[in-house]
């Protein structure tokens, strides 16, 4: 362990004294190591997992902190500094919780503080000094427990996996019960059936819709005593208010976002919404996407732990072809009528947006209730072109594309937002743009014309919907912002097919796939799906309501390239010299060439970029390693102080590898 700056007393030899292993809060890597630090006396009885202040060797700083382990050092002549202070006696980081960060930041090459900073929510005085703990067990509703019990046995095996703590792939029932949606009421039964028996439950949602999904589910059956919501909008108090509330011995279900999978409650199970959305991949070092931090914390506590989707992810269909998790589908499974388009609509849809079948099918539906049509994109006219040559309209200062918010707008730049106010086009000189897609509320105003006295809603980014009525209305919305509908939308018409196809992503055809199936989960029983402009592998796993047998064929696909997820890969980012030493360290544990791209230039700053692909059995191997690399670039970094220095970057598990 290293020392800390020497004390100002030191018991003599043979007294023995007490000492604290500490963890700094810092994000310097090198600082991310166990600390050892004299215990006075005069701080009493001081427990692990409490926040303390400690000095510094350099310059005589105090830095915050968490004591993992106390001890008694029978060698009382090691010079050691004291701790300064207890910030407060609550133990906020329990023993499980630091594991769980330290394994998770070993597997990312990452700090441990960096995880915890993600886990615990900054210290407010008056909310803890009024935290009165809750041990009673919380009682749960007969009926609700037996509600719950009946939704469960909806699905083959998914009881035994939970009685047995196991680990499980489950395909979530696309239908609604009431206002909610099908996996909400799962994933609220299953807390539900945990909580009855005395048990806590971790619950992990990609957004604050989804989150407000689950908590509607939620309130129906369990009390709202026992629900700890983990929401980044809530107030520094609420937050660290349900962050005390998962420290009780009392039983609770923690709902929230991707980082409430580090919540200290003593959990049962942990289960996921949707893994292979974005939004559950961590963008703050060291990057740990919610879901291996749910397999970490699985095999650490022997929770049982459910990843749902009404698709597979690629990443999941890998752990299920090894056997790491079971497959749970429904005893009886329940098929949305998905309708794709014939031969001659494929041909039409370059001048035919939406087809005469599905327009036919809209109307019809519009007068029994809501019927749902989505979209690729935000706005009124996310691109405009060049009237004359149909060349894209650009920025003259930034190169962004340029759109419109209103029909004979001025044109406006999507990433700099200055007004194209005297625009000409660079290939053909001419200032008049012509509209190259259609937004949500060019959409809505193109239909709101073709279908008179029908209401028209809007959902997307600026116009957040969360719920919709079962009176007739057309709701516009953009993929992933879907409001429910009541007793379900009677038709569902899915545009932009083929545009959504064409982004230039390793994982495009499964995210499709995807929002289509959230999309089309959201229909009532029998209601027809469209889905517009698209035919091929995507369409057909949609119609076919066959998600696992897509990734399969993913996976088989992208075995002989190596592409993730059938390998790992490390996104290394710094000046040339510390990217080039961190590759050579590769090297030396027997990384071969041929597994390196790159490095090559990102910015005018010097600053390079390298991709590693490495196998699975290779990787706390190569995490070391790389971590070593950092720590002694930054180590560097500080003996060249009188010059900025950029400092190496590593980026484990990457979602899509770019170079």
């Amino acid at each position: 362990m290293s020392e800390a700056r020497p004390t100002r007393a030191a018991p003599s030899a043979g007294e023995g004294r007490r000492i604290a292993r500490v963890l700094i809060d810092s994000p310097l890597p090198q600082l991310d190591r166990l600390f050892d630090y004299a215990l006075p006396e005069t701080l009493g009885e001081v427990l692990p997992g409490v926040r303390i202040k400690a000095p510094l060797r350099t310059a005589g700083r105090v830095v915050d902190g968490f004591i993992v382990e106390i001890d008694v050092e029978p060698d009382a002549t090691r010079t050691l500094s004291e701790i300064e202070s207890v910030v407060s006696p609550t133990v906020v980081m329990p023993d499980r919780l630091y594991r769980l960060a330290r394994r998770a930041a070993d597997r990312a090459a990452g700090s441990a503080s960096d995880v915890l900073r993600l886990a615990i929510p900054k210290r407010q005085v008056r909310v803890e000094k009024a935290w009165t703990p809750v041990e009673e067990t919380i009682e749960v509703d007969p009926d609700a427990v037996t509600r719950a019990h009946e939704v469960i046995t909806r699905y083959e095996g998914l009881a035994e996996v939970l009685a047995q703590s196991g680990r499980a792939a489950v395909e979530a029932i696309p239908v609604q019960s009431g206002s909610e949606p099908g996996w909400a009421t799962l994933l609220a039964s299953a807390a539900a059936r945990e909580l009855a028996d005395g048990r806590s439950s971790i619950l992990v949602v990609p957004d604050y819709r989804d989150q407000e999904l689950l908590l509607a589910a939620l309130e129906k059956l369990v009390p709202a005593a026992a629900i700890a919501r983990h929401d980044a909008r809530q107030t520094n108090p609420d937050r660290y208010r349900a962050f005390l509330r998962t420290l009780d011995e009392a039983p609770c279900v923690v709902v929230g976002n991707r980082s409430a999978v580090y919540s200290p409650a003593r959990a049962a199970l942990v289960a996921i919404w949707d893994d292979s959305d974005p939004l559950l991949a961590e963008p703050l070092a060291p990057y740990v996407h919610a879901r291996d931090a749910a397999l970490l914390r699985q095999e650490q506590e022997g929770s049982a732990l459910l990843l749902v989707a009404h698709t597979r992810s690629t990443d999941v269909e890998r752990l299920v072809q090894h056997s790491w998790l079971r497959e749970i589908t429904a005893s009886r499974r329940v098929i949305p009528n998905v309708r794709l388009s014939t031969p001659q609509e494929l041909e039409r849809t370059i001048s035919q947006r939406v087809p005469s079948s599905a327009f036919a099918t809209a109307r019809a539906a519009a007068a029994d209730g809501p019927v749902l049509v989505q979209v690729a994109r935000p706005g009124f006219a996310p691109t405009l072109v060049c009237a004359s040559c149909r060349h894209p309209a650009r920025c003259r200062e930034c190169g962004g594309p340029l759109g419109a918010r209103r029909r004979g707008a001025v044109p406006v730049c999507g990433w700099c937002g200055r007004s194209a106010h005297s625009w000409r086009c660079v290939e053909c000189s001419s200032d008049q743009v012509q509209l190259a897609s259609s937004g949500t509320e060019r959409t809505a105003d193109e239909l709101g014309r073709a279908f008179p006295g029908v209401r028209v809603i809007v959902s997307d980014g600026a116009h957040a919907v969360q719920h919709v009525d079962g009176r007739p209305a057309l709701v516009v919305a953009t993929r992933g912002a879907e409001p429910v509908a009541d007793g379900g939308y009677r038709a569902v018409i899915l545009l932009d097919g083929a545009r959504m196809l064409q982004a230039p992503e390793l994982r495009i055809g499964e995210s499709c796939l995807r929002w289509w199936a959230n999309a089309a989960a959201l229909a009532a029983p029998g209601a027809p799906v469209h889905l517009v402009g698209v035919d091929g592998p995507v369409a057909r796993a949609l119609a076919t309501w066959s998600a696992a047998a897509y990734a399969r064929s993913e996976l088989e696909a992208r075995m002989p390239l190596h592409m993730p997820p059938t390998a790992r890969f490390a996104q290394l980012e710094g000046i040339p010299a510390s990217v080039r030493g961190a590759l050579d360290a590769l090297g030396g544990i027997g990384i071969p060439a041929d597994a390196v791209l790159g490095p090559v230039p990102i910015d005018e700053e010097g600053r390079v970029r390298a991709l590693v692909r490495f196998p699975y059995a290779a990787g706390q191997e190569v995490a070391d390693t790389l971590r070593a690399s950092v720590v002694a670039d930054a180590a560097q970094s500080r003996r060249g102080r009188g010059r900025q220095r950029i400092p190496l970057s590593v980026h484990l598990d990457i979602l899509e590898p770019d170079i």
